[in-house]
């Protein structure tokens, strides 16, 4: 008899996307040998072993340095169902494939005992037969918000873990809900079609961070650790009305859900992975535009940018103000908007103040784009 259906699920999940870790994997390391094969073959003490012009003998070839011939896949646990599910499984398909896998729990000292409950997760993770496992303990400041400064801790502390041990990707433990509920944060954001797009499967640097469960619903890994006897502990912020996600997911989903019907979270991810394709294509599109709209010496021009369709302008106009220095996480849809109407309502308007000291201003037909 095979495992309970979210088991199976939730592995099947996992071993997809470790076998995509597995292909990339290969085709680096065939890279690099081909790089190093090559550059190699054209310094003199790499010569095959022989003698020298004067009859000496050349010195045996050098070694190269040892390279791992498995990939390290780290899990993203912080003790809940969704990620001590994710841990199950690659804890459970790493055994059969050609990958070492690894846990990381971050610890946010935002509530008493945290680093004990990070010691407990440490202690299961473990149990698994995972390796390395290590608890990182993070500062999280207060810019953006209590939620966006957790995050921020995170992910630093997860790229960071992730250098340190030469991980191929991070699992994370995302679900379809989390990602309804992302939809609708960057609905009510106002913030365009890119944050309606969610989260992708695959991000962060070289595609980094892994979500496995964005097509399984929370519930089905709830079901998973039930099954299989996993403790799992429920983070008291993620039912706590202080955070707007919390909100959102045990007031404002429910109340769509009652007056829409179900199947709510599955369209916003339907939603998402449509919008992210719409995303895509337009910001390919503006990354072919951009050379087009500037002059010989690299000046965006106005009256190019004015005639191009407004949402792959506006694109232009954010990798510009990027590139000049705002941060991308600061940089608002109202700055490029702002931004815009000195393309599209020229009246003689001053210079437009962006994050990072960086500002815009039409000078002669020209956009200029720079900090100040």
């Amino acid at each position: 008899m095979g495992p309970h259906p979210a088991v199976a699920a939730i592995r099947l999940a996992v071993r997809r996307v470790l076998h995509d870790v597995l292909n990339e994997f290969a085709e680096r390391t065939d890279h690099n040998e081909h790089i190093a094969h090559s550059e190699r073959a054209s310094r003199p003490e790499f010569a095959e072993a022989g003698t020298g012009r004067c009859g000496a003998a050349l010195p045996d070839r050098p070694t190269l340095p040892e390279r791992p011939d498995t990939p390290l896949v780290l899990v993203a646990c912080s003790g809940g169902a969704d990620s001590m599910a994710l841990a199950s499984a690659l804890a459970f398909e790493a055994r059969k494939l050609a990958v070492r896998a690894g846990g990381i729990t971050v610890d946010h000292n935002l509530q008493d005992g945290s680093d004990v409950r990070a010691a407990e997760v440490v202690a299961r993770l473990r149990d698994m037969h995972l390796d390395p496992v290590e608890a990182v303990a993070v500062r999280v400041g207060s810019e953006g918000g209590p939620e966006a400064a957790a995050r921020d801790a995170r992910y630093a502390a997860l790229d960071a873990a992730a250098e340190r041990h030469g991980a191929a990707a991070v699992l994370l433990g995302h679900t379809r809900d989390d990602q309804a509920e992302t939809v609708l944060l960057g609905l009510a954001r106002g913030s365009g079609i890119r944050s309606l797009s969610g989260m992708a499967a695959a991000s962060g640097p070289a595609g980094r961070y892994r979500r496995p469960f964005l097509q399984l619903d929370r519930q089905t890994a709830r079901k998973a650790c039930l099954v299989q006897s996993l403790p799992v502990w429920d983070d008291p912020h993620n039912i706590d009305p202080a955070y707007t996600r919390s909100r959102l997911r045990h007031e404002g989903l429910p109340a769509l859900e009652k007056a829409l019907g179900k199947g709510v979270v599955g369209a916003l991810a339907r939603t998402a992975q449509l919008s992210r394709d719409d995303a895509d294509a337009l910001d390919t599109w503006a990354a072919e535009a951009d050379s087009a709209v500037r002059d010989d010496a690299g000046q965006l021009e106005c009256a190019k940018l004015y005639a191009l369709p407004p949402a792959v302008r506006r694109r232009v106009l954010r990798r510009a103000a990027v590139e000049a220095g705002a941060p991308a996480g600061s940089l608002f849809a109202r700055h490029i908007e702002e931004v815009d109407r000195l393309i599209t309502g020229w009246r003689g308007q001053q210079a437009i103040n962006l994050p990072g000291r960086v500002e815009a201003r039409r000078q002669g037909g020209r956009l200029v784009i720079r900090q100040s």
